[in-house]
């Protein structure tokens, strides 16, 4: 643990497995997500899911958990396959930056699954692309989640980011518009949007209203779809950089069928995931705020302090795990990787606040990986990836492979 304080913020780093449970699973009514990292997101989020608090969260996990429940991850495999398939077609042998399209077949994920629509319409198309604007429009240091600043006064959110922000919101309030229509007319597919739409909240019977849909789709594209994609990026490229477990992926994707049931069976492929979300978490760390006066590890935490938790550190502590920065995905079979995940394995949060479509990214991931290797080999080259933080953990100048047909 560590305490950090200037005249603008108080903020404890927790790292101690302790502490995490304490804040993410036996208290987390007492340590809500951070009004400070809520101030950065609200222009693209609104209220969503993601930043919301309270009530107002609790709500929207009831009408929204159902839809990720059961067999969900069942019925949206065609379309998860059919967008890892499209993804190695797209690809092209040579040398060239994989993220942009780690980007484009994540996306195709999202709105096929999310409304029946390949990344090839044309809405689904402007949203990737705004989506892409915004990301590169977010500072490193946001200004408006550092200053405490009160609600009456307006917030220090570039133009570039109100702008990018306000286009994808417009283009997703089209998308939520024309399924209601859809609804109405009884001709909507069983898709998730569709079953988040018509889901009442078992406590009060009440819908979304399409102002409220909107900050959920803008939440569920960001985790969708940025999260997806930036671990995606790494994974392919630790595969480049380790051909033997790249040959093994590759070997194992020919029992990737149209059936579900197959996708049990890429057990190499499912460990290399893991490993890539332990090296590169999607988020490199999160924010909670300290309701009320508490003590962490004999230091006195102030009402209002922030919590800063980190699943990059986390998945990285010498203390935690063996070889902390090897790739290695022989260790989710070890007592010992299994031992140091029930810990200090963090890539999709944990508690009541864990992500609800963790499973469904699981199997994105693992199809996707199996897909593009069967059709293609993948080497590094002279450029090494350098991480950065930014919405997602990215890399600074891109993470560039070279392509050669199998």
């Amino acid at each position: 643990m560590a305490e950090f304080r200037n005249p603008l913020i108080h903020s404890f780093f927790c790292n101690d497995p302790a502490l995490l449970r304490l804040i993410l699973q036996d208290r987390p009514q007492d340590f809500p997500k951070s009004n400070r990292m809520r101030e950065g997101l609200a222009p693209l989020l609104g209220n969503g899911v993601f930043i919301s608090n309270g009530a107002d969260w609790a709500q929207q996990r009831r009408i929204i958990d159902p839809a990720f429940e059961g067999g969900r991850v069942r019925a949206s495999y065609p379309a998860i396959l059919d967008a890892a398939r499209a993804a190695g077609l797209r690809l092209q042998a040579g040398v060239q930056d994989i993220e942009p399209q780690a980007a484009h077949a994540a996306a195709d994920v999202i709105f096929r699954t999310l409304f029946s629509l390949p990344i090839e319409h044309r809405i689904a198309t402007d949203v990737f692309e705004a989506f892409r604007d915004h990301q590169a429009a977010q500072p490193l240091v946001n200004l408006a989640a550092l200053l405490p600043l009160p609600a009456w006064m307006p917030r220090p959110h570039s133009r570039r980011t109100r702008q990018t922000a306000g286009r994808i919101r417009g283009l997703i309030r089209d998308l939520v518009a024309d399924r209601q229509t859809a609804i109405a007319a009884g001709s909507a597919p069983d898709d998730l949007a569709t079953k988040i739409m018509t889901t009442p909240d078992p406590r009060t019977g009440r819908c979304f209203t399409q102002a409220e849909m909107v900050d959920q789709v803008a939440v569920l594209f960001l985790a969708g779809h940025e999260t997806s994609a930036s671990v995606l990026g790494w994974a392919l490229w630790l595969l480049a950089a380790h051909p033997d477990w790249q040959d093994r992926v590759a070997a194992e994707s020919a029992t990737l069928t149209d059936d579900f049931a197959s996708v049990s069976g890429l057990r190499t492929t499912r460990a290399v995931f893991r490993e890539a979300l332990r090296l590169y978490p999607a988020v490199a760390m999160f924010v909670r705020e300290a309701t009320r006066p508490e003590t962490f590890r004999d230091r006195s935490v102030p009402r209002g302090a922030q919590l800063v938790v980190s699943p990059w550190h986390l998945h990285r502590h010498q203390r935690m795990w063996e070889r902390p920065d090897d790739f290695d995905p022989a260790r989710w079979d070890t007592p010992e990787g299994k031992a140091s995940a029930r810990v200090a394995y963090l890539p999709f949060s944990a508690g009541p606040r864990a992500c609800p479509g963790a499973g469904l990214a699981m199997a994105e991931g693992v199809v996707m990986l199996a897909a593009i290797t069967a059709r293609w080999r993948l080497q590094v080259t002279d450029r090494q990836p350098m991480p950065i933080a930014r919405l997602t953990i990215r890399a600074r100048d891109g993470i560039w492979v070279s392509l050669t047909p199998r």
